[in-house]
């Protein structure tokens, strides 16, 4: 089924794209359905977005407003990526709305993954290992390049090396330009930042020249769950092509944060389902290590992006940054 586009109605008054209220969403809905939408609640926010839930001719809808077109567009193209282990909500309309976007999608049930308890995590363990095994094995065969990917199929690097090291760089064009500066600004500095990264040149030799689907956010209320199975991954803006263990390093280097999950054993959890299904996985420890400090790499650039209100954030996401880092010594 093809993505329908549209135009905001232009008696709608203005808003920001992320930042649109319950209010406006009624009057926006009610413009493009009519009157007959039922009830429409809030059902969280990122960064970048927030959604609503909607019932329109009995049908279940999530609409999302935000300023970023293209974070819409890959998560309709990665609900061609969906399967019964890797469930993805598909995407049924899209178009303008205020001054940004706007994205209407399936609606899935469920709790968030981020407030399982440790039992109920150890439960769904296997269901998790199952999804990433399915975003493991999706056809990338019509796309190209390495790291974060755009709509059209196409990531900006030549290989998965050069993507990790590429961290660094504070690009002109890149939606949190600036946070070169505001680092070296903020009371934590570029020191820690700069000494992790010298570790990255090393740590990526240990990582193969593989392209798989990968998230690249599996946490942040991305994951539904219910019944101890997943019944939705959402928001795919973030999703890269590069080594699936990406995903993995994920849970590992943000385990801290979810004292409930601190007695698990993720990685040996994930090293006896490789083995059980048969999947050699060389240099499993160093990948996971390299990524680990990929991602406490990005998590410093973003949280000085957002300044002064993200300084707590930045200091934790270096001491941990280093800690990791530290352990190629």
């Amino acid at each position: 089924m093809g993505i329908e586009q549209t135009s905001s109605p232009p008696d709608i008054a203005p808003a920001k794209g992320g930042a649109v209220s319950a209010g406006q969403a009624s009057a926006f809905l009610a413009a493009r359905f009519g009157p007959g939408i039922g009830e429409v609640a809030n059902v969280g926010h990122g960064e970048w977005s927030v959604a609503y839930a909607f019932r329109c001719d009995g049908a279940e809808r999530v609409i999302r407003f935000g300023a970023h077109q293209e974070d819409f567009a890959k998560d309709h193209v990665a609900a061609g990526y969906g399967s019964p282990d890797l469930p993805i909500p598909a995407v049924t309309e899209t178009g303008d709305a205020f001054d940004g976007f706007y994205a209407i999608s399936e609606r899935a049930f469920g709790g968030y993954l981020d407030d399982l308890d440790t039992a109920s995590m150890r439960t769904l363990l296997p269901r998790l290992f199952a999804a990433l095994d399915a975003a493991r094995q999706v056809d990338l065969s019509t796309t190209t390049g390495y790291g974060m990917w755009g709509s059209d199929g196409v990531a900006p690097y030549p290989s998965w090396r050069a993507a990790l090291l590429d961290v660094a760089n504070d690009r002109p064009t890149d939606r949190t330009h600036g946070w070169r500066g505001r680092l070296l600004a903020s009371p934590t500095g570029a020191g820690p930042f700069d000494e992790a990264i010298g570790h990255l040149p090393a740590l990526v030799d240990a990582c193969p020249e593989e392209r798989h689907l990968i998230h690249g956010d599996l946490l942040n209320r991305n994951v539904l769950v219910a019944a101890g199975r997943l019944t939705a991954v959402i928001d795919w803006g973030c999703a890269m092509y590069g080594d699936f263990l990406y995903d993995l390093a994920w849970f590992l280097y943000w385990q801290p944060w979810y004292p409930a999950w601190r007695a698990i054993d993720l990685r040996g959890a994930a090293a006896r389902h490789h083995a059980a299904i048969g999947l050699d996985v060389p240099n499993l420890a160093e990948r996971l290590r390299c990524y680990q400090v990929h991602i406490g790499l990005a998590a410093q650039a973003y949280n000085a992006f957002k300044g002064e209100e993200r300084w707590a954030a930045l200091d934790a996401t270096a001491k941990r940054t280093l800690a990791v880092s530290r352990l190629s010594r």
